[in-house]
């Protein structure tokens, strides 16, 4: 059995608008599997593609959420690159952000929906990810969500403190998922971001499930009624889906 982290999903007032951004902020393609859902991966590559890495968007009638407890940050190669990229999404329709950053080498931006997201100066560790350099997820306890998610998808942990985990996939490719800890606040709603997970086979969903579960998840309402994919929180109640067979 395997578990794959293989796209993140946002919720979106616009799915087309917001794909579109998206796609052209990353440089992907765009498609469709139905009616307010776009989905974007990179040229060249077709889900399920165990290289690939994808973003969803999904339009629901209200996707404010109280706090956004994960973000993509973006990479880039120079400062060159970086001034560039920002200018760049600036005029697609992103707007600068302050969430109490201070003076800092990255620059925070907002998509057209208000999804925060930062563009980062060049950093080493990132210079073979691709666009999207890392998922950043807000939390209280980097040490237990590193254990969490290191064992849910048997990502390789490539920095644990106190104050920051880093994981990445153990063929070394894709993104990092980064935990960050921050001051705990208050949450009346699911997040706005999460992110997917792809049993292979997937025709293991349920045991994949029933491991998720011995590990610390817990099952989530976020309303979505008779699907085909299965909605767990981990153990900081994040939610997230492992999907099936549709």
């Amino acid at each position: 059995m395997a578990l794959r982290l293989v796209q993140v999903n946002f919720k979106a007032r616009d799915d087309a608008a917001l794909g579109q951004f998206w796609a052209e902020a990353l440089g992907w393609e765009v498609s469709s599997e139905a009616p307010g859902v776009t989905n974007l991966e990179p040229e060249g590559v077709a889900w399920p593609d165990p290289a690939g890495f994808y973003l969803d968007f999904v339009a629901v009638p209200d996707p404010e959420s109280v706090k956004y407890r994960v973000h993509l940050d973006l990479a880039t190669t120079s400062p060159a690159h970086q001034a560039e990229l920002v200018a760049r999404l600036m005029k697609l329709g992103a707007t600068p952000a302050d969430v109490g950053q201070g003076d800092v080498p990255w620059t925070v931006l907002a998509d057209p929906e208000g999804n925060v997201f930062c563009v980062l100066e060049p950093r080493e560790v990132y210079r073979d990810t691709g666009p999207i350099a890392t998922l950043v997820v807000d939390c209280a306890d980097p040490r237990g969500m590193a254990r969490f998610w290191g064992e849910a998808v048997s990502w390789t942990v490539h920095e644990v403190t106190d104050d920051h985990a880093r994981l990445r996939s153990a063929e070394g490719v894709g993104p990092y998922l980064e935990f960050l800890r921050t001051m705990p606040s208050a949450r009346t709603v699911w997040n706005r971001i999460h992110l997917d997970l792809l049993p292979d086979p997937v025709d293991d969903q349920a045991a994949e499930v029933t491991r998720l579960r011995a590990l610390g998840a817990t099952p989530a309402d976020v309303g979505q009624g008779a699907v085909s994919w299965q909605v767990l929180a981990d153990p900081e109640g994040n939610e997230f889906c492992v999907l099936g067979r549709g």
